[in-house]
């Protein structure tokens, strides 16, 4: 009887099998990766244990979302943006036409008016030299958002010469027929259209060929934004463009926190989602120009010279009194977490008030820091995110984060239903930022977003009004409230935000 067991009773190398030792290849193999470059140790912890703990798959989840940075072969995002750049700065030294348009662009060269500001200004300069502070700007908030869905429409509907869009979701509903049909029609009669949807974003109506059936229309041209491509080697689906740019002729220009798809719209039985938009004319057009034109130059490598041409670029009018800057940031070289570096250096210089809108609210530890240090400064602080979140889990992760928020002075507010998806930070009753950026790790790290930095009292004070607007819509969360619910609900807040630097 022992010597049938001992038969039947494999060892110890017999008993693993080809899977185990394919498994723990796999996860050396991303355990060396991870130590190739210093990272985030908690990321880097996430991913080993994640990796190990779910065989395969997760191997897989790291390929895909786990390499934050652009890959080594292939189309490379940084060089193809030096060169577009390069041959920008050489057409600005010539006859070219666009020579004139740079000359001009400079003349608007400005500082804040408000001197508190200029430190702030100052800090952007080191970290966006290409696009300096720039007066004889008007930026208006639209909303709701189905009125910056029709401004566009209509801006669109004008155009004569150019449509440049990019949009992280173009949906195959109401609103994104509609769209469609515009660029269509616009296109058909001799308007160069360009879009630019992200392909994750835009999945569903792509893998639904709502584009495809598009593709044979002249003059328009849809395109994916994507950096996953079997064929040349490129698996990454965490880098994606969440910008939201709309330039007409290169004189009116549109962006911030709406896409296209029927969220906005009122319908039976739903409320429409809040956001915040903005309508730009003057210099500052340009700016989101260019940004638009070099993912296309990315994306398509279509001629430079094309896209540098004077019909794109007009020579830039004043258009108000605002002052403005774009703030670019992506898993570049070049923009490596700008969006966080510009929060950061803005809460930093708050001496009174820093109002911030955001659906998505995960800051990661510096903004943290820098968001307490300002209410220990005596600083009103208020963070307005809803209470009913699109993404639950990412809700669950931030809520882990109120406790030392909440213990340093810092007010928090949960707007009711509907869901507000817009983005927005005023500081101080004179600047503002605004844009595409959450204050999430997805945000601050992998998307391509485009931010603005505006220098104004009066757009400020609109904008405050807006949020201000919302924050009555709201409840506060209460430390004393707060530091009393169940343990059940604090161990799940917890789970979540363990994986929010990889989620």
């Amino acid at each position: 009887m022992v010597e049938l067991i001992a038969m039947t009773t494999p060892s110890l190398p017999e008993s693993i099998g080809y899977g185990s030792v394919i498994h723990i290849l796999l996860c050396l193999l991303v355990i060396v990766h991870v130590l190739r470059k210093p990272s985030d140790a908690r990321t880097s912890l996430l991913w080993i244990f994640f990796t190990t703990a779910v065989p395969f798959f997760g191997f897989a989840a790291y390929v895909l979302f786990g390499i934050n940075t652009i890959p080594d072969k292939g189309w490379q995002k940084q060089y193809s943006d030096s060169t577009f750049r390069k041959r920008q700065r050489l057409h600005s030294r010539t006859t070219h036409p666009l020579a004139k348009m740079h000359a001009q662009r400079n003349s608007f060269r400005t500082q804040p008016a408000d001197p508190d500001n200029v430190p702030l200004n100052r800090i952007l300069d080191h970290m966006s030299r290409s696009h300096p502070l720039l007066a004889g700007n008007a930026i208006t908030l639209l909303e709701p958002a189905n009125d910056a869905l029709e401004a566009m429409f209509k801006a669109i509907g004008g155009a004569r010469h150019s449509i440049n869009l990019s949009t992280y979701i173009f949906s195959d509903d109401r609103t994104g027929r509609k769209l469609m049909a515009l660029l269509e029609e616009r296109a058909r009669a001799g308007v160069k259209v360009r879009v630019l949807y992200d392909a994750f974003g835009s999945a569903g109506p792509s893998l639904r060929l709502f584009f495809w059936h598009h593709r044979n229309v002249p003059n328009l041209r849809l395109v994916g934004f994507s950096q996953a491509n079997v064929l040349k080697r490129k698996f990454q689906l965490n880098l994606r463009n969440h910008r939201k740019i709309l330039v007409v002729d290169g004189k009116e220009a549109f962006t911030g926190g709406v896409n296209f798809h029927n969220v906005y719209l009122k319908r039976r039985g739903r409320c429409a989602t809040i956001d915040y938009h903005f309508r730009l004319r003057g210099p500052i057009v340009l700016e989101l120009q260019y940004t638009f034109l070099r993912d296309w130059y990315y994306m398509t490598d279509e001629p430079v010279d094309e896209l540098l041409s004077s019909d794109l670029f007009p020579a830039p009018e004043k258009a108000g009194d605002t002052a403005a800057r774009l703030q670019n940031s992506g898993p570049t070289r070049d923009e490596t977490a700008a969006s966080l570096d510009t929060f950061f250096a803005a809460f930093n210089q708050a001496r009174r008030q820093i109002l911030i809108v955001t659906p998505y609210f995960v800051p990661p530890e510096p903004l943290i820091l820098a968001l307490r240090q300002a209410a220990y400064r005596g600083v009103d602080v208020k963070i307005l995110v809803p209470s009913v979140n699109n993404h639950p889990t990412l809700k669950l992760a931030s809520q882990a984060l109120y406790k030392p928020l909440l213990m340093s002075g810092i007010r928090i507010f949960e707007r009711h239903p509907p869901f507000i998806h817009a983005k927005a930070a005023v500081i101080d009753d004179s600047s503002a930022i605004i844009g595409s950026a959450n204050l999430d790790p997805r945000s601050l790290f992998l998307n391509y977003e485009t931010n603005l930095a505006v220098f104004d009292s009066g757009f400020a004070a609109n904008l405050k009004a807006a949020v201000l607007e919302d924050l009555s819509q709201a409840d506060e969360v209460l430390y004393s409230n707060w530091r009393r619910r169940p343990l059940h609900r604090q161990l799940v807040e917890n789970f979540f935000n363990l994986f929010h630097p990889i989620a």
